[in-house]
Parts: C-alpha cells; structure tokens; sequence
C-alpha cells in the first residue's frame, strides 16, 4: 500500500506591533518557517490561502479584533487595462525588462535606499542596511526572481540606469510581486503599476493564470490602488472571490469577528509530502 503524508510545518504568532495599515489598530502574524526540499510546494499551497512570503518565513495576519487584510489576486486571463494604465504602458514604453536571479547589486541597493528616503522615511524598512537588503533579496528557498527595469541613460549618465525593480516570486500558479521599488524622481510615470501591468504580461507570456499583489485592505488609503485593477480577486472567508465594488467590503473590527488561532490553524490545507510504502 502506498500512503502519503502530509508537510507538517510548526506555526507561531508574533507579538502585537503597530499596525502599518489602519490607525490606532494593532496587528499580529501566524507563520511559519519555509524551509528544506518541501519549501516550494509549501509555499504554493499557503500562498493560495492568503500566506505571504518574508525571506524564509510565511506569514498571514491574525489579528485579534481585525480581520481586514485581504489577499489579493488578478485573473491574468480576464484583465483588461482601464484608460489610465493604457496610458501608464505607454509611458513607460522605453523601459527595457531584464529578469535576474535573485542577487543583490550595488546599484539595485542605491535605487532601494532612495527610495525608502523619499517615500518611507518613517516606515518599517527605513533602516535597512545593505546586508539587509541583500538578505531580503537574496535569502529564499524558493523559485524567486529579480525583476529590473532600466531607462535609457540621460545627460551625464553611462548605460541604462535603473528606474525601478521588483523582487517576484514563481508559484505553480501565478507571480506573487513580494517587494517592489522605484526611482523616487519618476514619479510621473507611476513605476508602481507600470510594474504590476508589466507582471500580467509576463504571467500571460508564461501561461500562468494569477499575478498575486499582497493584502488589499478595506479602508487603507495606502492599499487602495490595487482597487484599481480588474479582473481583481480576494481571498475571505477561506475563498477566493470577485472584488466587485470596493465599497462593498469592510474591516471587520468586532473583538469577536476572528476565530481562534488554533482553528485558524486546523483549517490550513498542507500539501502532501512524500510517498511511503507499506
């Protein structure tokens, strides 16, 4: 007889932390480490039940009295691009792509650097030094790549400077866009969806059916242009749906609205591991 058994990782919450999305809340993590030769089929199965990538972590809010992190997901096969983002390609038509491992390089570093000192002065990776970053691009156990987008040298400038990167990883089914960075004085270009645009048309080119954005949070200004893509699915109440009209969705906030982190994690689908023979 043959039976299979099932990838059986440890899970643990964090401490509670100041949450970055809604004010006055406060947020916790389930993860679990991402390891060893399961790690791939490990992270394409918890990816699909609103599971992130962090390095060599999986993680998933838990928050106490808030449930409003919702994954979230574009159907590649049904997007079509709005007015705005036609206009936002065609900006950025002499951007040239170029796919990398995932290596650190003194030049991805200074973009990065940049633009946490413009945009996020006051965030959470503001202090990242470079072995940091080179430890957040670098370490993962998983099919991960470098995605960087270069710009035609200007007055002065040799060769074709960096003007944004994303960090993405590849699942069975889709690209989940883990981290992304832009040079802070291209603003006018909208570097940020121009990327997200360019990942449907690499999932599309690789036939995979998903481009994964993270969490899209109901009332967070800061999440709220992921909105702005059709064909956008989230992951709640343990399914993945139809956005249809933002409005319609809400943070829960009610102390009783998240169930107990030990159902929580009973209900988490593993993939099965190997194969043992009677």
């Amino acid at each position: 007889m043959r039976h299979t058994l099932p990838i059986a990782p440890q899970f643990y919450v964090t401490a509670p932390q100041t949450c970055p999305y809604l004010d006055g809340r406060m947020e916790r993590k389930l993860f679990t480490s991402l390891q060893g030769d399961q790690a791939q089929r490990l992270n394409d199965a918890l990816s699909k039940q609103g599971f992130r990538r962090s390095q060599n972590v999986l993680y998933r809010p838990t928050c106490a009295d808030c449930s409003g992190c919702l994954s979230a997901r574009i159907r590649v096969a049904d997007f079509t691009p709005n007015r705005t983002q036609r206009r936002i390609q065609k900006a950025n038509a002499h951007l040239r792509r170029n796919p990398t491992s995932p290596w650190a390089t003194e030049d991805q570093f200074a973009l990065f650097r940049r633009y946490l000192d413009v945009r996020h002065a006051d965030g959470g990776m503001a202090d990242m030094d470079v072995f940091e970053f080179a430890a957040m691009i670098e370490e993962t156990p998983i099919k991960t790549r470098v995605i960087e987008y270069s710009r035609p040298a200007g007055p002065g400038e040799t060769g074709r400077p960096l003007a944004a990167v994303a960090l993405t990883d590849v699942f069975d089914d889709g690209l989940s866009m883990v981290y992304s960075f832009y040079d802070p004085d291209l603003t006018d270009l909208s570097l940020g969806t121009f990327a997200i645009l360019d990942h449907i048309e690499i999932a599309r080119e690789a036939g995979l059916p998903y481009v994964y954005l993270g969490y899209w949070v109901p009332g967070s200004r800061k999440m709220g242009y992921k909105a702005g893509f059709s064909a956008l699915e989230i992951y709640k109440a343990g399914a993945w749906q139809d956005l249809g009209n933002p409005s319609d969705h809400r943070a829960e906030l009610h102390p009783l609205s998240v169930d107990p982190i030990a159902e929580q994690v009973a209900r988490i689908a593993l993939p099965e591991a190997r194969i043992i023979r009677d």
